[in-house]
């Protein structure tokens, strides 16, 4: 009887974990350009960083955004700069760069990550205007 219990038990703690949000991932969030845009109208110090090329920051960007570019081989240099106990927000192109960043951010130790999903496409095509 005992085993049943026990075996009833994990099933339901597996089933309740699968069933979690999959938009949170080891700290790592996922959330939409709207959201994004919020968090930016709601605070004059937000760590806003996108992640693409020097080139692609140069053709259009989030106006309060820094460029820290996730190929470049400085990166974790600079993003070591950034306060890791403050959000984070990432974005790039699409969300693929973005998610790269906020994988090896989290490695670095930052608590609060938030990764814009769909990145600069994403937040164009919803019309948002804070872009520069």
């Amino acid at each position: 009887m005992k085993k049943i219990i026990f075996v009833f038990g994990l099933a339901m703690l597996l089933f309740t974990t699968a069933c979690k949000d999959n938009n949170t991932q080891n700290g790592i969030e996922v959330i939409s350009p709207q959201e994004v845009y919020d968090a930016v109208s709601n605070s004059k110090n937000l760590q806003l960083i996108d992640v693409r090329t020097k080139e692609e920051y140069g053709e259009d960007h989030l106006e309060t955004a820094q460029n820290i570019c996730v190929t470049d081989d400085d990166f974790k240099e600079k993003v070591a700069k950034l306060d890791k106990d403050e959000p984070v927000y990432l974005y790039c192109r699409s969300g693929k760069r973005s998610a790269r960043a906020a994988q090896i951010m989290k490695e670095m130790g930052f608590k609060e990550i938030y990764d814009m999903e769909g990145g600069f496409l994403n937040w164009d095509s919803q019309g948002l205007q804070e872009a520069n």
